[in-house]
């Protein structure tokens, strides 16, 4: 270990396990030690101030410092610090926190609400009710769940094995067997075949999808899940039709659909949800991230009244539902989830993304005359840029990745925190940001592009 005797980086590196991190690389530089916030920029622990480009994780939408968020969850700790929801016991907040979201989301019949504290332990969620679902009508066979090549739905076993990102199944033993399947990555730009349309290729997708189905068997396949716009894969963004496409097949055999809005809820595409954007017609939705801002954690499902009839039916014969966590509707969590919904209808947050959106997709798109941007992607206030190493081709570089993880390092010298995707950077600032903050974060990104170009010129990596 190379750093600093006794500096915070050392010290922390000593003691903790990193995430979506090599270990390696925590114990050559050490993690960034982040010391404060407020409004879209953070510090860290020397004092440099960064723009939070990429809104905490997917998450601060009302950005850092909110003094309401603060005051409302000293109050419910003060009144009620923790209280259970198992054996028929609940409390005020989680109870209207509940009954506002069944008002909110685009699921037909919305009846009940479950809580949790992240997307993956959610998706756990759907992933038992939809089973214990089948169960209930008598379809034990009807079990299969079809994620999609780069879809992200967190890191625990069942929410790790709907992912669909190597990294989160490489030597963690995932998917698990049987009951988990993938199907096409709906990228346009990457995985169209030579010549072919964005019509022609939905509809691929689409014939794929049900070829899929029809091997496994109908009976065997009980949903499908899907990012309305993929986030962790890339910023990827269906093209037109394609939604409508997959869910009329899905429609066709009896399978349900569920919506994972953890990064597209609540505005960040410049509707209340990402299913509204992109014409989605979900059976359940996750929520998590910004339910809270990111200020709690907190995570909920919503399911429709066709599957709660049965659930409840079958626990009459059962007897207690065996399912829950100690923190399931944490009174807390679900205090500051109430006010940032508050918030957000109050100053017209949603609103605001949606006139915000253009200024930040023209800017984002600005950049496809630069040397190294293949692709510029987005909707609303969330979007990506693909480099790579030839235009024509579309060819990228080796080792893959590394000149995402350049650019990435080059944002952080010049104050903005983006995601890398690959070879690509990610922008999801806080939907609070103002239009003089969206041109400053375009603005350290563009001497970040320049930087890693001579970066790439040096290395002879360009075509010609």
């Amino acid at each position: 270990m190379n750093l600093p005797a006794g500096s915070l980086a050392a010290r922390d590196a000593a003691a903790i396990l990193h995430p979506m991190v090599s270990p390696a690389v925590i114990e050559e530089r050490g993690a960034l030690m982040m010391a404060r916030g407020k409004g879209v920029y953070v510090w860290d622990s020397n004092g440099k101030q960064y723009l939070e480009g990429l809104a905490g994780l997917w998450c601060t939408s009302l950005g850092y410092g909110n003094e309401e968020l603060a005051q409302v969850a000293h109050d419910q700790m003060v009144s009620l610090s923790f209280q259970h929801m198992f054996n028929g016991k609940s409390h005020e907040p989680a109870m209207l926190l509940a009954e506002k979201l069944l008002q909110m989301v685009p699921v037909e019949n919305a009846s009940k609400v479950f809580f949790g504290c992240s997307g993956s332990d959610a998706n756990d969620t759907q992933v038992k009710l939809i089973w214990y679902y089948n169960n209930a009508l008598g379809r034990p066979n009807k079990k299969k769940i079809i994620g999609r090549v780069k879809g992200y739905h967190g890191i625990t076993l069942a929410a790790g094995s709907l992912t669909g990102l190597p990294p989160m199944h490489n030597q963690w033993d995932l998917p698990l067997d049987g009951r988990f399947i993938h199907t096409d990555c709906p990228h346009h730009y990457r995985f169209a075949e030579p010549g072919e349309t964005e019509d022609a290729f939905t509809t691929r997708l689409a014939h794929n999808l049900e070829q899929l189905i029809l091997r496994e068997g109908p009976d065997t396949v009980a949903a499908f899940i899907a990012e309305p716009v993929m986030a962790a894969g890339g910023v990827l963004v269906p093209p037109a039709g394609y939604f409508e496409k997959m869910q009329a097949v899905l429609n066709k055999y009896d399978v349900l659909f569920i919506a994972d809005e953890v990064v597209c809820g609540f505005g960040r595409t410049g509707q209340p949800f990402g299913s509204q954007t992109l014409n989605i017609k979900p059976d359940t939705v996750t929520l998590a991230k910004a339910l809270t801002s990111a200020y709690q954690p907190l995570s909920a499902i919503v399911i429709p009244e066709k599957m709660y009839g049965p659930i409840a039916e079958a626990g009459k014969k059962l007897g207690t539902i065996g399912h829950g966590y100690t923190y399931s509707g944490h009174p807390v969590c679900a205090a500051v989830g109430l006010k940032t919904l508050e918030i957000y209808e109050r100053d017209q947050i949603f609103q605001r993304a949606a006139a915000l959106a253009p200024k930040f997709q023209s800017r984002l798109r600005s950049f496809l005359d630069h040397p190294l941007v293949g692709e510029a992607r987005g909707v609303g206030m969330i979007g990506a840029l693909e480099f790579v190493s030839n235009k024509a081709t579309k060819a990228g570089f080796t080792p893959y990745g590394s000149i995402g993880t350049y650019c990435f390092e080059r944002c952080h010298v010049h104050g903005l925190i983006p995601r890398n995707v690959g070879d690509g950077i990610a922008l999801c600032p806080p939907l609070i940001i103002t239009e003089a903050q969206i041109d400053e974060m375009f603005d350290k990104l563009s001497l970040a592009l320049d930087d890693t170009l001579n970066h790439v010129t040096r290395l002879g990596l360009l075509a010609a």
